[in-house]
């Protein structure tokens, strides 16, 4: 809108310093003349009047005026918090309400901008009002409108702006929020031992809120317990940890009467089971030169505790030589193999034979142990053959692999040993660097010169020697595991002969596997989330196609699918994953589960819609926050134009501020004085002066 403003303006000759001294010099002139009352006075205070606003140069100047818009900012918050029951459609109705009535206010421009999800930052509700700001100058805006639950995490102290903020809010003042919260939880815990959860369960809205509710605690998907729980106090859980790797523990407090939503009720924490240090029997049936091999490869781990023994000396050789000169100590027997025998999470025979050192009662034993749930690694020569094998002893009942019946068990001759076709799903064996890439290729690691003809009668043939026969044998005995290798002669990779191979990462996966890594499970499933989405892994030493995939959501949805080859036994399955909780996996045989937290945490502390953390805004500003209602059609208050300093809300209405800025696009001036008007009127009033004074 173009407007035209008169008005008068100065335009001095002289500067205004010089201009101000020539006015004291007339005062000073006509004092005395009025101290006198002379005659004539006002006529010459009448000439040196008209002298100086000649030389003030009065003008008429029209100035003509581009009247800018103000400018209003509509802020619409998309937060998670606003997804909250009907908060949605509320808050876009209201948008569309307001931006119509904008529409008919004259002068006035509104710009609508959103704040979008934050990740884990809370609601960044002020960046994005700092962002729309640096595009309006600030002597255009009217007012800020903020459509939010007032969950906003980057309120500053004071208010940046001095324009109006006013925030419109959806629901109804004095809402109630039950919320638990996991003060402290253990991200590792012991397997075998318990961990703690600390939690609290708060009633938000409630003034001095008493009682106590109930939660219900999953641990893995089995059966729910249920705890009681006093409002406002710490408590804590005690969460057995049983198995290595993650175990997921679902907590849910009981929901409340009233309360605006049952988000915040739920907590997932998942601690991953990790063992204490690892005690490891190590037993070497006499030196030779690959027994430091095993030494030098569970002493690099600081997480085992190795304990090691060397017969030195058999039986059959005995000299008479005193006991205290064969030895340091004695060797332990009844109290490592029957006193604490199931301290021990992993007993190493290397090139032991049975030359009555250990009673039958002691393999026994043994056998007993593994079948409990312990692990047995055995590496073997030419002691396994013939009458003192151990296969021979009842330690051969757990053993999955006998000697041949034929002769010449010892076989000796140059072979690179091979992985064998399960041996590429199995995990010990899967990826080793420089193996064959197929079951009768020719590997790329050292020779090995000795191995032994046997019978496999279980578990799996992980590796092959020359013509197929067994290397390395794997089996599950009950609930423990063995681990056979049939050749002495590994320690040549670790000396690098004929180019090494990777003596270290396979032994390593042996004995890791026989002390249950997740990782190297053979047949599992396991789950993750990771960036929204849920990938499922199923591992099989079993060929053809993977079973189908059924997951469980945490609000009951069940999908299934057929997961993806990926090679080496696995098979993958990835799917969003955007509900906060545990969800579940299965293939038929096993589940498994992963816990997917909130994606904003801040953002879902507290869901109900509170004014008071927009308060210095509010106060900094003279804005209002008003509450919509519950309705579907939100009860807006009516929007005004206020001029600056006058109140910029009351009953039913909101003010957006008038600035009244403005573009000047022409002016002229008109003088009001001419000099030849100015001399005209100067010399007649200095002609009544002197007629005056003649008089």
């Amino acid at each position: 809108m173009t407007q035209t403003i008169a008005g008068i303006d100065f335009a001095p000759v002289l500067p205004l310093w010089l201009l101000g001294a020539a006015a004291v010099l007339a005062v000073l002139a006509l004092a005395p003349a009025a101290w006198r009352r002379a005659r004539g006075t006002i006529w010459r205070a009448a000439t040196f009047a008209l002298m100086l606003l000649a030389l003030a140069n009065p003008r008429l100047v029209e100035e003509s005026r581009e009247t800018r818009p103000d400018i209003a900012l509509l802020v619409v918050d998309h937060s998670d918090s606003t997804t909250v029951g009907t908060r949605t459609a509320q808050i876009e109705a209201a948008r569309r309400e307001i931006e119509a009535r904008a529409g008919r206010l004259p002068e006035l421009e509104l710009r609508t901008v959103e704040v979008p999800e934050a990740g884990n930052q809370g609601t960044r509700l002020f960046a994005t009002i700092e962002r729309a700001l640096a595009e309006i100058p600030r002597a255009r805006l009217a007012g800020v409108i903020a459509l939010t639950d007032g969950q906003a995490h980057d309120i500053p102290a004071a208010s940046p702006f001095d324009a109006p903020f006013h925030a419109l809010m959806p629901g109804r003042a004095g809402e109630t929020d039950r919320r638990l919260r996991v003060i402290e939880a253990p991200g590792f815990g012991i397997v075998g031992r318990e961990v703690e959860i600390r939690v609290a369960v708060d009633d938000l809205g409630v003034p001095n809120a008493q009682g106590a509710a109930r939660l219900t605690i999953r641990r893995d998907g089995e059966a729910a317990r249920t705890e009681s729980v006093p409002i406002g106090r710490d408590h804590r859980i005690a969460v057995p940890i049983q198995r290595g790797g993650p175990t997921v523990v679902e907590i849910d407090a009981e929901a409340r009467p009233g309360e605006v939503s049952t988000r915040n009720n739920r907590q997932v924490v998942t601690i991953n089971g990790v063992r204490d240090r690892l005690r490891v029997l190590l037993v070497s049936g006499e030196p030779h030169a690959g027994e430091r091999t095993w030494r030098r490869l569970l002493k690099a781990d600081p997480n085992v505790d190795l304990v090691h023994f060397t017969i030195l000396r058999p039986p059959e050789k005995d000299d008479l030589t005193p006991l205290n000169e064969l030895a340091l100590i004695a060797f332990p027997v009844r109290e490592l193999f029957q006193v604490k025998l199931r301290e021990f999470d992993l007993i190493v025979f290397d090139r032991f034979s049975n030359r009555g050192i250990l009673p039958v009662a002691y393999l026994r034993n043994i056998a007993d142990y593994v079948r409990g749930g312990g692990a047995l690694l055995m590496s073997t020569g030419s002691e396994f053959s013939g009458p003192v094998s151990l296969a021979l002893t009842p330690l051969g009942q757990v053993l999955p692999a006998r000697p041949s019946g034929r002769q010449n068990i010892v076989a000796e001759g140059a072979f690179r040993p091979r992985v064998s076709g399960l041996g590429f799903r199995h995990p010990v064996t899967e990826g080793l660097s420089g193996a064959n890439t197929e079951q009768q290729a020719e590997a790329q690691w050292g020779r090995w010169y000795r191995w032994l003809r046997a019978d496999a009668r279980s578990g799996s043939t992980v590796m092959e020697g020359p013509d197929g026969a067994p290397l390395l044998v794997l089996d599950r005995v009950g609930e423990g595991r063995v681990a056979l290798l049939l050749s002495d002669h590994i320690w040549l990779w670790s000396r690098g002969h004929d180019g090494g191979g990777p003596q270290q990462e396979l032994l390593r996966r042996i004995a890791h596997w026989l002390m249950r890594e997740t990782e190297l499970e053979e047949e599992d499933l396991a789950a993750r989330i990771e960036a929204g989405r849920l990938t499922v892994t199923r591992r099989s030493l079993a060929e053809g196609p993977p079973p189908e995939i059924t997951v469980t959501a945490p609000d009951g949805t069940v999908t299934r699918a057929r997961p993806e080859e990926a090679g080496g036994g696995r098979a993958t399955l990835s799917m969003p994953a955007t509900q906060p909780g545990v969800w579940q996996a299965t293939d038929g045989r096993r589940t498994a589960f992963a816990a997917s937290a909130a994606t904003n945490p801040l953002e879902v502390a507290d869901l109900r819609a509170d004014p008071e953390r927009l308060r210095p805004l509010l106060t900094g500003t003279g804005g209002v926050a008003r509450f919509m209602g519950d309705g579907a059609s939100p009860g807006l208050p009516e929007l005004r134009r206020v001029a600056p300093g006058r109140d910029v809300a009351g009953p039913g209405w909101i003010g957006l501020r008038r600035n009244g800025d403005h573009t000047v696009t022409g002016i002229s001036a008109l003088p009001l004085l001419p000099p030849w008007l100015a001399l005209a009127l100067v010399m007649g009033a200095a002609v009544m002066a002197w007629r005056r004074e003649g008089h």
